[in-house]
């Protein structure tokens, strides 16, 4: 039997998407992946972190009106997961280890009834006995494997038991099969592809920049302080938020975190080296909002899917692009601006490469893989070296042309998909690109005489023989005396000592730049320098080269346009929004995040609507989510507003349609205005509605602006009427708290409030 039986419009695509999440509108590569689980057809999605994946496997079952499964790794997504979806009203349960008697018990009745349609489980779980009997005696429509570029052996995270997932192809031949990654170069995506044995799949691969996030790598002079600064970048104002600091060891991770406690920064470590529930404490109060920076190794933020991370900074190179990417997504994922800073030195591919080779050592891994991972690690140098626009580095390497955005002037060169997996380019002038890259944004400068530090670094490169790396070069060149130097007599070389005053970290980069632009080759497995054509005409003077160095500043924070930017007004709302959505994640135990984003908190300070209707009109905002949390979240507002003298219920754009079942009556707003058309008071209103005459007003008053109508006498008197509208004319900003005051109460905030709004209808266009 089909996965699908029955063909979908878009608007009934829409409708639930808005129901149930609150957005009028999809991506493309959403709408394509969304089609595809209605058409029962298996597909491969790869869309970087933030970009809605999960949205697309949750989608289908709820039209379809069936069963799906979800595999995952990740134990604290799931629990997060399910709780999002129930509080908009979605059938779901996750059933793992660690999970209460209740719940677990819950989850298999709702399993039984056919009521479930979204099931969570880890891949171990799935693939029990017991399990598999269960889910065959259902009838499951599909699976949806979540990370799973931990399928590939050529991935960056390869873990075994997900290669036995192929075995459910056997066990489930009718149901849809459903890869999702956030990461995955042309190589992977293929292996993922044959591994699970995908029939005829669709495969989207949506865009792998991610334009909100601003790269910087700087040069490692002071790691404390460069680190210490990075995070405080992050703890107040606008851009407020979370911090995930990434070590490379457990001991650098305690280090790093009691040296920002010292100053002053409540930080948490978090490495696998913890006992289980301290591990499982820092996670939890890092996603429920009571801890705000952690320092960690690479395992922690799988799995948890705090969006309003702003900032995430390594102290340490990561082992591949890949990781880098997966790592650094982990911050902006609500969309808003956040920044990541790879603090580098050219030792840490030293130490990743020492680290590698004990591992696969230990492991009795086979020299393929372990060559493997070097592959990777070096392309990783290589990104961190290069003077290239970080977000055209990354697009190139996952297979992809770079498209940067539209802003009058700002341009990049043409520039063509290099099929994944590598990563090349010359320098960009700082004028040019994405304008969110320490490259782009003109972190970096020209080194002075870069010609002839070049043809320094080249001669030395032929008198040595074109047998030795970087670190003897950078050696030779500041005059080390070295046993291995003398050994070789290359202290009587005329290079020796050519470029002493150079840090020997300075000079590795520039070599590593050279690299880059084509000027010198590396070969061999210990990657010996040798010139080539390019090399002979930059030592001759016939082509000019350029040299980059970080300039000496203090990274501000990412900014957001000015038109994006919040008042301070408008910050004070975004906090006390903030703390609210904080009580109520504490009453219902689900961290802020399931509640609303950040994004929406903006929108609703921004916006400031005082009726549950008029919060219909921001994003991010279900029909259950509206009618659970609308009321509280609207009355919040509106007492802040009062009290803050801030105007309330700012135009932004037509309120989203009223999603109603068929045969429901048009709805509340659209009694009251019936009555209000008719002419009846405003208490008589308030008492047949069933509701504070407060309430009736505010919907008097969107009957006013929506209708216009030439006089309101009915609802306020002449005399009341002129005195508050001439008053309000002589304010900048008529604020209803303003004008309350200057008549010392002697008008109720609902009669300014008509007025106002009569005011603004009479002006409308």
């Amino acid at each position: 039997m089909s996965a699908a039986s029955k063909t979908f419009t878009r608007s009934e695509v829409l409708g639930t998407i808005q129901r149930y999440w609150g957005f009028d509108s999809l991506r493309p590569i959403q709408e394509e992946a969304i089609r595809a689980g209605l058409k029962g057809r298996d597909s491969l999605v790869v869309m970087p972190t933030g970009g809605g994946k999960s949205l697309c496997y949750q989608a289908p079952p709820l039209l379809l009106n069936r069963l799906a499964v979800v595999v995952s790794p990740l134990i604290s997504l799931m629990k997060d997961q399910v709780d999002g979806l129930r509080l908009a009203g979605y059938p779901a349960a996750a059933l793992y280890s660690g999970v209460s008697a209740e719940e677990s018990r819950q989850a298999e009745q709702d399993l039984a009834s056919g009521s479930l349609r979204l099931l969570f489980l880890a891949p171990e779980r799935l693939l029990t006995a017991s399990m598999l009997t269960r889910l065959a005696r259902l009838e499951v429509s599909a699976f949806a494997i979540d990370e799973a570029h931990c399928i590939s052996q050529w991935g960056h995270d390869f873990r075994p038991e997900y290669r036995r997932l192929a075995e459910l192809r056997d066990i489930f031949p009718g149901a849809a099969f459903h890869a999702f990654t956030a990461t995955a170069t042309e190589r992977v995506r293929d292996d993922i592809v044959m591994q699970l044995r995908l029939r005829d799949p669709a495969v989207l691969v949506g865009r792998f920049d991610r334009p909100n996030l601003t790269y910087r790598i700087v040069p490692r002079i002071g790691l404390d302080r460069q680190v210490a600064e990075a995070v405080q970048r992050h703890t107040r104002g606008e851009h407020a938020g979370a911090t995930i600091v990434y070590c490379l060891s457990r001991k650098d991770t305690e280090a790093m975190a009691n040296m920002l406690r010292a100053r002053g920064i409540d930080a948490a470590a978090y490495h696998a080296g913890m006992d289980a529930d301290e591990r499982a404490r820092v996670q939890d109060d890092f996603s429920n909002e009571r801890l705000n920076v952690v320092v960690a190794t690479v395992a922690f933020g799988m799995g948890i899917d705090r969006s309003n991370v702003r900032c995430v900074v390594h102290a340490c190179m990561p082992k591949s692009v890949e990781s880098y990417q997966q790592e650094t997504g982990r911050a902006g994922r609500d969309g808003l601006p956040a920044e990541c800073v790879l603090i580098y030195s050219s030792g840490d591919a030293v130490r990743w490469e020492r680290l590698l080779t004990v591992s696969a050592s230990e492991t009795e891994g086979s020299e393929d893989a372990l060559r493997m991972q070097l592959g990777l690690m070096r392309q990783m140098q290589r990104f961190a070296e290069s003077g290239v626009c970080r977000h055209k580095a990354l697009s190139e390497y996952f297979g992809q042309a770079y498209e940067p955005p539209e802003r009058p002037g700002v341009s990049l060169p043409d520039s063509s998909a290099t099929g994944g997996g590598s990563l090349s380019g010359d320098a960009l002038d700082h004028s040019r690109g994405c304008g969110a890259c320490d490259v782009c944004l003109g972190d970096l400068s020209e080194v002075p005489d870069s010609q002839t530090i070049a043809q320094k670094i080249l001669s030395c490169i032929f008198r040595c023989g074109q047998s030795f790396g970087a670190g003897h070069i950078a050696d030779v060149l500041r005059g080390s005396r070295s046993e291995k130097i003398i050994q070789w007599k290359h202290d009587l070389l005329s290079t020796h000592g050519l470029l002493k005053s150079i840090p020997k970290p300075t000079l590795m980069g520039y070599i590593a730049q050279l690299a880059e632009r084509g000027v010198i080759e590396r070969q061999g497995e210990f990657n010996v320098l040798v010139l080539n054509e390019k090399s002979m005409r930059v030592m001759k003077g016939e082509e000019p080269v350029s040299l980059l160095q970080p300039k000496a500043f203090a990274s501000p924070s990412p900014e957001s346009d000015d038109a994006d930017a919040m008042s301070a007004d408008e910050l004070r709302l975004f906090e006390a929004l903030r703390g609210l959505r904080k009580a109520i994640a504490a009453e219902r135990s689900v961290p802020p995040y399931v509640i609303f984003h950040d994004t929406v908190l903006k929108e609703l300070a921004r916006v400031r609507p005082t009726t549950v209707d008029s919060m219909r009109r921001v994003k991010g905002v279900g029909e259950r989510k509206l009618e659970d949390l609308g009321p509280r979240m609207s009355e919040f507002i509106r007492e802040f507003c009062l009290g803050h003298a801030m105007a309330a219920d700012v135009a932004a754009g037509p309120p989203k349609p009223e999603k109603r079942k068929a045969g429901e009556a048009t709805g509340k707003r659209s009694e009251y205005f019936r009555r209000f058309h008719a002419g009846q008071p405003l208490a008589m209103v308030a008492s047949e509605m069933g509701c504070r005459q407060e309430t009736a007003a505010q919907y008097l008053a969107e009957f006013i602006v929506e209708m216009r109508p030439a006089s309101i006498r009915q609802w306020v008197d002449a005399k009341a009427y002129a005195m508050i509208a001439e008053h309000a004319r002589t304010l900048d900003e008529p604020r209803f708290k303003l004008i309350y005051d200057h008549f010392a109460g002697e008008f109720s905030y609902d009669q300014i409030r008509l007025v106002m709004a009569h005011q603004r209808s009479q002006t409308a266009t």
